[in-house]
């Protein structure tokens, strides 16, 4: 292609975090401009928003729906290629089907819907269409996450055998959603969040990535969960036990009360031959050990073509000891999605490098985790089989 892809994005306002979050990764490889939003459901928010995105203003709107009509009349040079979905969970699945409908592609916040239905439903729709559906599920994105799936996927630490995994944060120790804090009232109100908190928050993360990495599937789980602040409707903690579909087993751990963390993911898996441990906190850090030769530091690092793998170093932007971080693994979902969205606009078949994004697959498996989470927590039986 000659030119940039156009993004619409519904939600993702002036008084939203994770919007602006999104545009700096979609913007960082100069390949997708914003070129029209339904920014807030607030009509004030939303045209002050797009100006100070310098939207022209015949093309900031007042809803989604108005947004994806007129964007869908639009000539093909100037209509949106794709649109960009950042409001709370609740709002998820209509805008995306909509969007889908009318032929748009669509990049979507995690979790993909309110419901495993919902989810299933953008599947069929998705298969129908034949557009293509990300999810953005920021910490596949980091190199050395990718570095670690490759040296499974090559079979360098055997069959796997454990896979633990562990999401705690702080942020909730207080009951912050009575205090004015918005991102916590949304996230922590069933209505608007969905049956699960921190396990449908954060705890999907960890899920995701303990798959992604493995290359595995969880078959059965055995949770417990928790509302450690009282009052809170919504758990805010909570541990899993974990069965793979090689009978890998594996402990899952997800805290929004771990009072004093930050943002402090981590995974380990071991196989037969070794394990390998990454820390979101320390991204550009791979620690490999093995059973039979001294352990090693693999350090992420565009220069590094002849350690790394290629989905590792196709995803770096800088030589070795130039550090990477939240914005540009996000950065990396966006780049690997226009990428193969271009590739598919030019009839072109994309790289396994930029095919390396979550997709549809990966939202249900999501939903499915915390529909399966939750009926194991309230059940009196040890092992409960994943509700796919």
């Amino acid at each position: 292609m000659k030119r940039k892809l156009r993004m619409g994005m519904i939600g993702g306002g002036k008084d939203a975090f994770i919007g602006a979050i999104h545009r700096y990764a979609a913007n960082m490889d100069g390949l997708v401009e914003l070129v029209c939003g339904a920014l807030s459901i607030n009509p004030e928010i939303a045209v002050d928003s797009g100006r100070s995105l310098f939207l022209e203003e015949e093309r900031i709107y007042a809803n989604y729906e108005e947004m994806i009509e007129k964007e869908s009349l639009l000539p093909a040079d100037k209509r949106m290629d794709f649109v960009t979905i950042v409001t709370p969970n609740f709002a998820h699945f209509a805008p995306a089907k909509l969007a889908l409908q009318n032929g748009f592609n669509v990049v979507i916040e995690k979790p993909i819907c309110f419901t495993l239905e919902e989810a299933k439903a953008l599947k069929q729709i998705v298969e129908e269409t034949g557009l293509l559906l990300c999810l953005t599920h920021t910490y596949s994105g980091y190199p050395m996450v990718k570095q670690a799936r490759a040296m499974v996927s090559d079979g360098l630490l055997g069959k796997i055998r454990k896979v633990w995994v562990e999401y705690p944060q702080g942020w909730l120790s207080k009951l912050s959603e009575r205090e004015g804090n918005q991102q916590a009232a949304w996230r922590t109100d069933p209505k608007r969040s969905g049956k699960s908190g921190a396990m449908g928050d954060i705890g999907t993360h960890a899920a995701h990535l303990a798959e992604y990495i493995s290359g595995l599937k969880i078959t059965h789980l055995c949770a417990d969960l928790n509302i450690l602040v009282e009052g809170r409707a919504l758990d805010d903690d909570g541990n899993v036990l974990l069965k793979f579909n090689n009978w890998a087993a594996g402990v899952l751990m997800a805290s929004q009360v771990a009072s004093g963390e930050e943002n402090a993911l981590k995974i380990r898996v071991y196989g037969e031959k070794g394990g390998i441990e990454w820390a979101q906190m320390e991204p550009n850090t791979l620690l490999v050990k093995w059973l039979e030769a001294p352990a090693q530091i693999l350090r992420a690092g565009a220069n590094y073509g002849d350690r790394l793998s290629s989905f590792a170093t196709s995803n770096c932007r800088t030589p070795g000891g130039h550090p990477e971080g939240y914005l540009e693994a996000f950065a990396n979902i966006y780049k690997n999605f226009a990428t193969t969205l271009m590739a598919k606009m030019d009839g072109i078949t994309p790289s396994e490098e930029a095919l390396d994004f979550p997709s549809v697959d990966e939202g249900v498996r999501g939903m499915a985790f915390i529909d399966s989470v939750v009926l194991s927590a309230q059940s009196d039986k040890k092992w409960t089989e994943y509700v796919v």
